[in-house]
């Protein structure tokens, strides 16, 4: 399919989806009279104008499938009067600007049952849940071998807060100080996300306080590309072990992203950490 071919798809896709939003409003639900002969069903293309703030005109252009292009303003403008959901406003943006549209970070969210499941069935490989705050949310036995995650208070179980407070973490973490500014800069993509929610300015604010190697650190504002793969952790009783390590995001909405550990394979490492953990 030629990139002419597919756009003009994309448009017709456009004209369609915004027509079918359009009929099937009812006009009392956005404020309008219901009365009166209408020769279609829902709201006309001159109230969804007016009520979106454009002319009729550039509208009728709009839903019609020309080549013209829109904002991410008018995008939510148009979302609100449709009352799209939000896969319908996703579904908009991508036909529009082929693109998602930008959402706000959330940190509070719950771990679904079937991520606890899968975790407890990878019963060698450490891993954990954690949000845009880089709170720990659940994790399974392996992992809390490894970083001892149920040692710590709800309130300071925190990965980050661990990173740059907790001395047996530092001591993991071998060497650390390179580590831990990978760390701090994968953390930076997280932050920018959920910049408007209290509780992660909160934490920044905290750790600035408590450790001085924290705060020259994100005072420096450092930004790496995508890290080594490898974690090196010095383990009690095992010594240096290279783990390989990957996050997966496992819910969009909710910003949750899982981190599996897997011991490098081919020098015995993977056979003496599964030995560790029985």
């Amino acid at each position: 399919m030629t990139e002419s071919t597919r756009m003009q798809r994309t448009r017709q896709e456009l004209s369609e989806f915004l027509r079918s939003r359009r009929e099937r409003l009812d006009p009392a639900a956005v404020g309008l009279p219901s009365g009166g002969r209408r020769r279609t069903p829902g709201l006309r293309r001159e109230e969804v104008a007016a009520l979106a703030g454009v002319g009729l005109t550039w509208y009728t252009w709009l839903e019609q499938g020309r080549e013209i292009s829109v904002s991410a303003d008018f995008l939510d403008s148009l979302a609100r009067v449709l009352k799209l959901d939000a896969a319908e406003r996703r579904y908009l943006y991508l036909l529009t600007q082929q693109r998602p549209p930008a959402t706000p970070g959330k940190t509070w969210c719950v771990v679904p049952p079937l991520i606890h499941r899968m975790m407890s069935e990878l019963s060698q490989h450490p891993c954990y849940v954690l949000n845009l705050r880089w709170d720990v949310l659940a994790w399974n036995t392996a992992a809390d071998q490894l970083f001892h995650f149920s040692h710590c208070a709800p309130g300071e179980r925190n990965l980050l807060r661990l990173l740059f407070i907790d001395p047996a973490m530092q001591t993991l973490f071998d060497p650390w100080a390179e580590q831990a500014l990978q760390m701090l800069s994968e953390f930076r993509r997280s932050f920018v996300r959920a910049t408007k929610e209290p509780d992660i300015t909160a934490l920044i604010k905290e750790l600035e306080k408590l450790s001085p190697d924290f705060k020259a650190a994100w005072q420096q504002q450092d930004i790496h590309g995508p890290g080594s793969e490898l974690r090196q952790l010095n383990i009690p009783g095992l010594g240096r072990i290279g783990f390989e390590h990957t996050r997966l995001t496992i819910d969009e909405d909710r910003h949750l992203q899982l981190i599996y550990y897997a011991a490098q394979q081919g020098d015995g490492a993977a056979e003496q950490f599964a030995q560790w953990l029985k």
